[in-house]
Order: C-alpha cells, then structure tokens, then sequence
C-alpha cells in the first residue's frame, strides 16, 4: 500500500510537470518554430497554421489523457477504481487518442503523397504504428478494466 501511495505521488508530480511542458509547447514552442520556418522557407509559409494547428491539436489529446490518468489516480486513492467512474475515464482516453490517431492518419496520406524523402513517411509509419498500438492496448484495458468492475460488484453483491 505504501508503495502504491509513493508511485501515485510520483506519477502526479510527473504528470504535472509533463502538463506544464505541454502547456509551453502548445502555446509559445509551436507557433514560434512554425513561423520562423514560414520566415525561412516563404514557398512553404502557407504549411504555417495547418501545422500549427494540427500539432496543437496532438497536444491537447495528449493533454486529455493526463487529465484522465489523472482522475484516475484520484479513484485509484479512493478505491474506486473498479466503477462506472473509472470506465469513463479510461473511455475519454480512448477517443482522445482516436482523435489524434484519425488526425494522424490524415496528415501521414497528405506527407505520403507529397513527400520526396522516404524517411519522412518511414518517420510517421513508425508514429502511426505506435498510436495504433498504444490506443489498441488502452481499448484492451478497458475491456479487462470493465470485466474487473462487473466481477467486483457481483461479489459486493453476494457479501
């Protein structure tokens, strides 16, 4: 139990930290780099606010999935876990990284089909692969997660 108390704790003040790198890219880090790119390149400038927006948007999914992480750490503390509450959560989850894996999808066609360098679409192959599978495994622990809380309240039911 200590244990448990000592990796939430950590994982909070991680994930805190994380928010707050998130919050700096997303609002100065991004806009700024994607318009000195514009000032650097002009005939690729009209790139700016699509990429501009879709990496905002990539980070406001990840955003999302710490606030749900978040919240259940809070029942994770409580005990709650295996509720309705935690399959809420755990399902905000899953659609942020559907979202960002759809968006994903989109711009890796758009870069496949313009790109002149391999790497580039071996690049976001290996990032859509990744989201593919951590969404896949999230998808999974939902269905493990609501197993576990039918088999809790059967048992809370029988004591």
């Amino acid at each position: 139990m200590i244990a448990e108390r000592w990796a939430v704790t950590a994982l909070r003040v991680f994930l805190v930290a994380l928010f707050a790198v998130l919050v700096m890219l997303e609002t100065l880090s991004l806009p700024g780099q994607y318009a000195y790119m514009a000032q650097q390149n002009p005939e690729e400038a009209y790139l700016r606010w699509p990429s501009t927006i879709v990496s905002a948007f990539w980070v406001v999914c990840v955003q999302v999935v710490i606030v749900a992480t978040w919240k259940l750490l809070t029942l994770v503390r409580k005990d709650l876990i295996f509720t309705e509450a935690s399959i809420k959560w755990v399902n905000v989850m899953v659609w942020a990284i559907a979202a960002a894996w759809v968006v994903l999808i989109g711009v890796f066609l758009w870069v496949g089909f313009n790109a002149d360098d391999p790497g580039v679409i071996v690049l976001f192959f290996l990032f859509t692969s990744a989201v593919s599978v951590i969404g896949l495994v999230m998808v999974v622990m939902r269905a493990l997660l609501k197993r576990a809380t039918e088999l809790r309240s059967d048992m809370e039911a029988v004591i």
